[in-house]
């Protein structure tokens, strides 16, 4: 006889809530933080400059630009290749909405190309489908965490000439045939928002090798003003003179969030190893059940997963997503949905875009659920999230 749901009447798996993602905070990202409220320096100081020559050291990139978020940090790529009126930029939209939106910001247009129906990335041969000479930037998002298919992409950035932004906030610590994501694009973004495999609380980056990138990415965090007497018009007069040379926000990043982010950084190999053993053993007990797809790896991607999405099969199953979702809310695992196709929004309705642009995007949007994965996840955690699905699917199989 088949067990019981909890949905159905049975017994849940777990008497406290688990969910889809928590941080992990030990003594030694206290105490970087602790330093910076004790030192001279709460933004603007010395622990910028140290945390971004890591995450060169672990990226591959030769220069790094904090920020204060992924957001930030798209929006600081698109001003930095002059994206205006009349420019395309092209996108999936099985991401955040950040990903589509540093276009509107400059006034350009995104455009959105369907998914891999097997790896759930951007498809290569979508892109090339619309690519127009209106074409100006690429952003490739490493959805979940595994990279996109590097090589397609580079291929058709040498055949079409468009800038190549990789949105990177999910997949910090993966690797494509041997290289570091953030040593692909021309400039690549992450994200340590605090559910993110390392975390500042909030904050981002730019990842460039780009010289001329480099320096105007500089300029662009902190309101387009400089101190440096090559990027000035006037002489300076003085050690106080500094100058506004462009029109930019202000998207710097404290002191205290460049400590925690290095400290972080430190466990990046640890955190890459566990995140790893639990998408192998939910890759095993998932691949057994008719009632639902694993996600499939790029070729070439070493993954540090930020992100563990599962898709239903509802060939084989008489529930739909959102009796799924609830059902295993049921069982005290508290899932969620990344991500809502990009287009769907009132926002973008009003735009005139309109449902079916991207067939296999939607499709998948319908039939995917994240369910949990961190660091601090235990063996036992683990357990009972595979015993609930695999309870619900096998409960609820046609």
């Amino acid at each position: 006889m088949k067990e019981l749901p909890a949905f159905a009447g049975g017994t849940p798996v777990r008497n406290k809530k688990l969910y889809y993602s928590h941080q992990y905070i030990d003594e030694a990202d206290i105490r970087a933080v602790e330093e910076v409220l004790r030192s001279d320096y709460l933004t603007t100081g010395p622990h910028i400059t140290e945390c971004e020559e890591k995450l060169c050291r672990v990226t591959g990139a030769k220069h790094a630009v904090l920020c204060s978020n992924d957001t930030a940090a798209l929006h600081m790529a698109v001003m930095a290749i002059g994206l205006g009126p009349g420019d395309e930029l092209i996108t999936t939209p099985i991401t955040f909405a950040a990903s589509a939106n540093c276009a509107l910001y400059m006034g350009a247009r995104p455009v959105f190309a369907d998914i891999d129906e097997a790896t759930w990335n951007i498809d290569p041969a979508c892109i090339e489908a619309c690519i127009t000479p209106r074409t100006k930037a690429v952003v490739a998002v490493d959805y979940g965490g595994q990279s996109v298919n590097q090589d397609a992409i580079l291929a058709l950035k040498k055949k079409y000439g468009f800038v190549y932004i990789e949105d990177a906030a999910h997949s910090i610590g993966t690797s494509y045939k041997g290289k570091p994501v953030g040593s692909f694009a021309d400039m690549t973004t992450l994200s340590f928002h605090a559910v993110k495999t390392i975390t500042g609380g909030e904050g981002g980056a730019v990842l460039t090798d780009s010289e001329e990138l480099y320096e105007k990415l500089l300029l662009l965090r902190t309101h387009g003003i400089t101190r440096n007497p090559a990027q000035m018009v006037h002489q300076p007069d003085g050690p106080w003179y500094y100058e506004q040379v462009a029109l930019a926000p202000n998207y710097r990043i404290t002191d205290m969030q460049a400590a925690l982010i290095s400290s972080q950084l430190d466990k990046l190999p640890a955190f890459a190893e566990r995140k790893k053993k639990i998408v192998a053993r939910y890759n095993e007990a998932f691949s057994k059940l008719p009632g639902c797809i694993v996600q499939q790896e790029t070729a070439g991607s070493d993954t540090v997963r930020h992100l563990y999405v599962l898709r239903i099969n509802p060939a084989h199953l008489s529930i739909n997503r959102r009796q799924f979702f609830d059902a295993m809310e049921a069982e005290n695992i508290v899932c969620n949905v990344h991500y809502i196709p990009i287009y769907y929004f009132p926002y973008y309705e009003k735009l005139g875009y309109q449902k079916g642009l991207c067939p296999k995007a939607e499709q998948l949007y319908e039939e995917m659920l994240t369910i949990p994965l961190f660091y601090a996840m235990t063996d036992q955690d683990v357990e009972d999230v595979i015993h609930a699905v695999t309870k619900i699917l096998t409960y609820y199989e046609t």
